[in-house]
């Protein structure tokens, strides 16, 4: 299977899980249902869920167990954004080429929508694993990994220094800092779901790891560069705003030369930490190369 055919293939089967376990309720709350698919149904890469399901595969795991949490992550992240995108937040009007959510609903939906995406991936990765025949401490582990990676010590974490700390960051290191946790934490708890669920030993889980945190940071790179010459027709928002809002990137750091240079080597040692997986890395390999020339 080529490479292009793999990533539609994944893409359409979490839209279609998606679509399973996120419906509309006809009740008195049914706003909340729109404006949670509003953001979920946006179009987004599914990057998150690929990485779930492209590690699981190479591992010969099962993809149907692995949906509900690739589901759960999605949410998680599309949460994220809703909530990142609020005046009190980065303020941002558009999101993948429409208005935000806040700009849409208003922000108090969409405070409360962020909120029902967050809950509602606990949902579906309870359900699954309380009316499903997997092991329910393979389950637990993959719920607790996903939870950490997206609290005070993962995501949270991140967008908290983002907020507050950024005159803390003085140099790549601290930035890297930064983005382990704001953008890769999700990343790589993504793999290593991936991994626990496919039954990875635990020295493959540390190349697993390892792999998602080199690509989690050249994907941050690849984001600071396309807000420098990217296509807005393509991202489906402004390019400029990192610079206009003083914000401290790779690009704003050690310039736009540098971070190509940085993100072709991040890339390269994600591919690399893949090697003792053997021919059956080779869609994730794809995958890394895939990100490292995306235009959105």
């Amino acid at each position: 299977m080529n490479f292009n055919l793999w990533l539609n293939n994944k893409v359409e089967s979490v839209e279609q899980a998606l679509k399973e376990n996120c419906t509309n309720n006809e009740n008195l709350q049914k706003i909340i249902y729109e404006a949670m698919g509003y953001s979920l149904f946006a179009g987004g890469k599914r990057l998150r869920p690929i990485i779930m399901l492209g590690v699981n595969e190479m591992l010969s795991g099962d993809s149907e167990q692995v949906l509900p949490f690739a589901c759960a992550m999605e949410m998680i992240h599309t949460y994220s954004l809703i909530h990142d995108d609020l005046p009190a937040m980065d303020n941002d009007d558009y999101r993948r080429g429409r208005l935000s959510n806040h700009k849409k609903f208003g922000e108090t939906t969409a405070i409360l929508a962020g909120d029902g995406l967050l809950n509602m991936a606990f949902e579906v990765m309870s359900r699954y694993s309380l009316n499903s025949d997997i092991d329910k401490e393979i389950a637990l582990k993959a719920i607790y990994t996903i939870a950490n990676s997206a609290g005070t010590e993962g995501m949270i974490g991140g967008q908290v220094v983002d907020m507050f700390c950024e005159d803390s960051i003085k140099d790549v290191n601290g930035l890297e800092y930064l983005q382990r946790y704001k953008t890769g934490a999700i990343i790589r708890s993504s793999a290593v779901v991936g991994g626990i669920l496919g039954g990875a030993s635990k020295e493959e889980l540390e190349k697993i790891e390892m792999f998602a945190d080199k690509l989690g940071l050249a994907f941050q790179i690849q984001d600071d560069i396309l807000d420098v010459e990217g296509d807005e027709a393509k991202l489906g928002k402004p390019i400029g705003s990192d610079d206009e809002n003083n914000k401290k990137t790779y690009v704003t750091m050690i310039g736009l030369e540098k971070s190509k240079q940085m993100q072709h080597k991040l890339t390269n040692e994600a591919i690399d930490a893949l090697s003792c997986f053997g021919e059956r890395n080779k869609m994730l390999v794809e995958l890394c190369k895939y990100l490292l020339d995306r235009e959105k």
